[in-house]
């Protein structure tokens, strides 16, 4: 009622909620207030049967009257007035206490509605195909806030330190904005939901839950949640490279990581948001600095120094395996669980991380900056890059962490099967006995089948092996159709460059040919200059000899009449004079 009473005070809660509240609470004191008359029933008739025995003295009995009962014929009414108000007060002190514990175990689903489509999708949450991205469209884009509730309640650390509904709510909500601030297609709510999953199923299988105290898995758990809290989408290079405010307040050592964690327990500091008010103090010390340490090893440059540690420890024939250390290599191995998932899984994931990629390289393409791996959208090779990526980095990383899983869990559950110790000694037994050999081989394989089955199964194995034939698969179509592309695109030039060749001859043809042109037209015209050059010659030449001819006839009539034989010209000598005047001017023009 107190929470009813704060919410309704600021205004964070519905009248349909307070109705259903106090509908409930109406319906609890009801069960109380019978249960408990039942029982005051029982007690003042068991009381009266005391009483009125003679087991007890006189002075004994009244006190027993006076104080358990009220309806003794020898009590007055002062004295029943009395009892009656005793009474009436245990009464209400009782219900009170009942009715508080009733609310402190009911209180860890007070406040936290979740739908009934998306209980259904719980109901799968330990299995290693669980489809994270469905629960997150069921639950409307809630998928951290159902998850986290759900693997807290499973391994009942709300009850067991006390967590407050409301403030468990209102952190859960604050992580999803946080996750929601930069607009992330990978980095976001939805990834730490599969983290925390995840990290969960890894718990589930190996039975490491056993091997934990609780304080260790709460801390596990919140540090799977808030591992990435507030990511900006790129990486600590970019944030080193552009000296961003992160870089500068970390000192360009795990910038992300840092900001993620610190970023968290600010949360958590706020009253409303205190998931760990009732921690001791010890308790907190241990949660604050396991969640640190577990966020830090998620930063991807500890990679292959966390990968070596691990692998040098387990070499050792009898290793100390610290725990911060086991924590560390589970979350950070579900931090890069995607490839190890099914395929329309594991495909989601690539898609909306290379995007996260492309969009950093673009930033980086208008900053001036040298564009980071994987961040260039024109020549990126993303089946490649994938194949790399689990070759690499994931598949060692799981194999690695496989082993640690089945040296810490194979003593535990072992104390959980006793079918082991049994197998064994009914090997060892029929050993003993003289038995034929098929008998001893029949044996051995019982106690080897009993001890496989209780190896820890690596749902991760099939997926790795099946995800890099799909990406081979698209690497050979991609290449494919890039040979494709480019054997058109050549084509395309050579048809272009024997295009240009013809039109260059075709063109070539025309400018002799016009030039030719112009050089007979140069020709004729030159000539026909020439005829009428001649022509005019001719006609002067002609005219100029016919005056000539006619200044000598004239001279030889007025000369002597006989030598008029000698001077007179006729027609055809005079034709053939003029042809011969032409020719030389001809040829000396």
């Amino acid at each position: 009622m107190k929470t009813l009473l704060k919410r309704l005070k600021r205004d964070e809660i519905s009248k349909n909620d307070i109705v259903k509240n106090l509908e409930y609470v109406v319906k609890v004191l009801e069960k109380v207030y019978d249960g408990e008359k039942r029982r005051l029933q029982e007690e003042e008739q068991e009381l009266n049967e005391v009483v009125e025995t003679d087991s007890v003295s006189g002075i004994v009995k009244e006190w027993l009257t006076s104080t358990f009962t009220r309806s003794l014929s020898n009590m007055n009414k002062r004295t029943e007035e009395k009892v009656f108000k005793f009474r009436s007060v245990a009464n209400a002190i009782r219900a009170g206490i009942v009715v508080d514990r009733i609310y402190r175990r009911m209180s860890s689903s007070a406040g936290l509605h979740v739908p009934p489509n998306v209980l259904l999708q719980m109901k799968n949450i330990d299995t290693w195909s669980f489809d994270v991205f469905q629960v997150n469209d069921i639950g409307e884009g809630h998928a951290l806030k159902y998850v986290g509730y759900e693997i807290l309640q499973k391994y009942d650390v709300i009850n067991k330190f006390k967590i407050n509904s409301l403030s468990l709510d209102n952190f859960l909500l604050r992580l999803e904005q946080g996750y929601s601030k930069y607009g992330n297609p990978y980095h976001n709510l939805v990834h730490a939901a599969d983290v925390t999953q995840t990290m969960h199923s890894i718990f589930s299988e190996s039975k490491l839950s056993l091997w934990l105290t609780d304080v260790e898995i709460f801390a596990t758990i919140i540090a799977s949640l808030v591992h990435d809290f507030e990511h900006t989408g790129t990486t600590n290079a970019f944030h080193i490279n552009t000296s961003s405010d992160f870089a500068i307040l970390y000192n360009d050592r795990a910038v992300l990581e840092n900001h993620h964690s610190s970023s968290a327990f600010k949360i958590m500091k706020d009253e409303n948001h205190n998931i760990v008010s009732n921690l001791t103090r010890d308790q907190y010390r241990e949660f604050r600095a396991l969640v640190i340490e577990i966020v830090l090893s998620t930063d991807m440059s500890f990679h292959f120094q966390q990968i070596k540690n691990m692998k040098n420890l387990l070499s050792l024939s009898d290793p100390s395996i610290d725990k911060t250390k086991a924590l560390s290599l589970v979350v950070h191995c579900a931090d890069i669980s995607h490839p190890a998932k099914e395929w329309n899984i594991h495909l989601q994931w690539t898609n909306r991380l290379i995007e996260e990629f492309f969009r950093q390289g673009d930033m980086e393409s208008e900053l001036g900056l040298p564009i980071s791996p994987l961040c260039d959208r024109k020549s990126t090779n993303i089946s490649e890059s994938q194949i790399g990526f689990i070759d690499f980095i994931v598949d060692p990383s799981f194999q690695v962490m496989g082993d640690m899983l089945e040296r810490i869990s194979a003593p535990l559950r072992l104390q959980n099967q006793p079918q082991i110790a049994k197998a064994e000694e009914k090997s060892s037994r029929r050993k003993n006995s003289e038995s034929s050999l098929s008998s001893s081989s029949s044996v051995d394989s019982d106690q080897k089948t009993a001890v496989e089955s209780l190896k820890m199964k690596q749902m991760w194995i099939n997926s790795f092996a099946q995800n890099k034939k799909y990406w081979r698969d698209k690497a050979i179509k991609a290449t494919e159709a890039q040979n494709a592309e480019m054997n058109a695109a050549e084509q395309k030039s050579i048809e272009d460059k024997s295009s240009d060749t013809v039109g260059e001859s075709v063109t070539k043809k025309a400018d002799d040919s016009d030039e030719k042109d112009n050089d007979n037209q140069q020709t004729r015209t030159a000539k026909t200059g020439d005829a009428t050059v001649t022509s005019i010659n001719v006609k002067s030449a002609v005219e100029e000899e016919k005056r000539g001819t006619e200044a000598e006839e004239s001279e030889c009539k007025k000369s002597a009449q006989d030598d008029e034989n000698n001077c007179e010209l006729t027609e055809s000598e005079l034709v053939v004079s003029s042809y011969s005047s032409l020719n030389d001017g001809d040829a000396a023009q």
